[in-house]
């Protein structure tokens, strides 16, 4: 693919993950084209289908993520690596259960969405597992725990909109709560 298409096409997936994320199913391949500043034909030539726009912009969701948790596993301060990466999924989380639910209507969710979730999931836990072993999260939490609380916060703010300081602030209670005794999460600058 030529360097002018592979940039045209992170822009409709860009958009799209926007989008779709802030409309949901009433998001429209118009609207992604107009701001990915792209056309309509464009669009169409990368993705036929609504339906294969909104499964690569949730595929594209999963891989941002599964890169940012590996670059944070290689960082030296596992604490840091945590309170981020998990800052970051909950305040991205409302969008993926957007596009999520609009991927989810069909007969069956998508096996290339499944293994990224996975592949998420599983570099998580990495990161987990290294917060713990420096002393930074309560050696008795498990991903399917962290998991949950991300779902909660970003299903809360998915439903109702929330003010961006009082997602950072629910957030930072969220790190407290899994900090071992006796170290907090200390608050962002």
């Amino acid at each position: 693919m030529r360097q002018d298409a592979r940039e045209n096409r992170e822009r409709i997936l860009a958009a799209a993950e926007a989008v779709f994320g802030e409309y949901g199913a009433a998001g429209s391949t118009e609207e992604v084209a107009r701001r990915a500043a792209v056309s309509i034909a464009t669009v169409f030539r990368h993705f036929p289908t609504k339906e294969e726009l909104i499964e690569a912009a949730l595929l594209r969701h999963f891989e941002q993520l599964t890169d940012l948790a590996h670059a944070l596993v290689a960082d030296a301060d596992p604490a840091v690596a945590w309170r981020a990466l998990i800052r970051t999924m909950i305040e991205t989380g409302a969008t993926k259960l957007t596009l999520v639910s609009l991927v989810a209507d069909r007969d069956e969710f998508p096996a290339g969405a499944v293994a990224a979730s996975n592949r998420l999931k599983s570099v998580v836990g990495e990161v987990l597992r290294r917060g713990q072993e420096a002393g930074a999260v309560r050696p008795s939490v498990t991903v399917e725990e962290v998991y949950l609380l991300i779902r909660g916060l970003a299903q809360a703010s998915a439903t109702t909109r929330t003010p961006p300081d009082t997602l950072a602030r629910a957030v930072d209670v969220v790190l407290t709560g899994l900090s071992r005794p006796g170290r907090s999460a200390p608050t962002p600058a």
